[in-house]
């Protein structure tokens, strides 16, 4: 992505969208103002001027990225010119990958795929029952 070379700062929350870490400009605006976001260890609002060399912590769900800002952009492009504008950090990436092998591992917690059958129910049972002989 070519960067806008007149833009010097630009609000956090816009830059979140245009970086494509977010889908909406709002749900960007509203991570920063539940605190989700940090500029160099510090909670921010969402009109915060940002610049490049900034580093940014930015917290999605159970994951979180540690990147430097690259670059400035005025329009939302595609996910891979998105990515030029920020450089992650090794640390911060490996502790997602780390993490995503972790959740993936896991079973899930209750999956209810609707009113169990008649093998479903008999495999309920049938876990119970040796539950209670150990």
């Amino acid at each position: 992505m070519p960067v806008d070379h007149d833009i010097e700062k630009q609000r956090i929350d816009k830059w979140l969208w245009v970086a494509r870490f977010f889908k909406t400009r709002s749900l960007a605006s509203e991570a920063v103002e539940r605190g989700r976001i940090t500029l160099n260890g510090d909670r921010i609002k969402p009109a915060k001027q940002i610049s490049s060399g900034d580093i940014l912590i930015v917290r999605i769900e159970s994951y979180s990225y540690e990147i430097k800002v690259l670059g400035l952009s005025g329009q939302r492009k595609s996910a891979m010119e998105a990515q030029k504008l920020y450089l992650e950090t090794d640390t911060s990436r490996e502790q997602r990958e780390l993490l995503s092998a972790r959740l993936k591992a896991q079973p899930p917690l209750f999956y209810n795929k609707g009113r169990p059958t008649k093998r479903d129910r008999r495999d309920i049972e049938r876990f119970f029952t040796n539950q209670e002989d150990t």
